[in-house]
């Protein structure tokens, strides 16, 4: 993919690969120059059965805001190109909590620091989305990949729903089985 460069604002920045896609846009991989790795989030406006959206970019950057505020690791906001509706910000390497919890492999310390977030956002009227592919340990601590928040909703915080996805729990195997062809 390195012959694709998506540009935001003045710069252009070559692919490396597609790291994702989700309720909000497709994240790739892209070469930042002296070998620094970062990530482009591209807005897409596909629907999505389960969710309603406004301005997504605005809705992205007010929501890096709020939880950056708060103190949850987040992928630092580099740059932002409104007329593209893109996003650049730090990439974090590694697994996602997701191939961890797949492999056997998830350190007890990430659930330690999920529950430290959840306590951080629920008193302030947040949940974010916790379902693990939006989670990364590196170095230590556990990183939100993710900007998106929403209002708190008992139904849908960590405890009584998050953490379904975070072992090898029955909902967890029936959606790895779903994913797999």
């Amino acid at each position: 993919m390195e012959d694709i460069a998506l540009e935001v604002n003045a710069g252009a920045y070559p692919v490396l690969r597609l790291l994702g896609r989700g309720k909000g846009g497709y994240s790739y991989l892209v070469d930042g120059g002296g070998g620094r790795q970062l990530v482009c989030k591209q807005i897409h406006h596909e629907p999505c059965a389960y969710y309603q959206f406004g301005d997504k970019l605005a809705s992205e950057l007010g929501d890096y805001h709020k939880l950056q505020e708060l103190g949850v690791p987040l992928p630092e906001l580099l740059e932002t190109d409104r007329a593209r509706e893109r996003i650049l910000k730090e990439y974090i390497p590694g697994e996602t909590v997701y191939g961890l919890v797949l492999s056997g492999a998830l350190p007890p310390w990430c659930l330690e620091q999920v529950r430290t977030i959840s306590a951080l956002l629920r008193p302030a009227g947040l949940n974010i989305d916790w379902f693990p592919t939006n989670f990364i340990p590196w170095q230590g601590r556990l990183y939100y990949i993710d900007y998106e928040c929403n209002p708190y909703s008992e139904q849908w915080d960590f405890e009584h729903w998050g953490i379904r996805y975070w072992s090898r729990t029955p909902e967890f195997l029936r959606h790895v089985q779903e994913q797999t062809p």
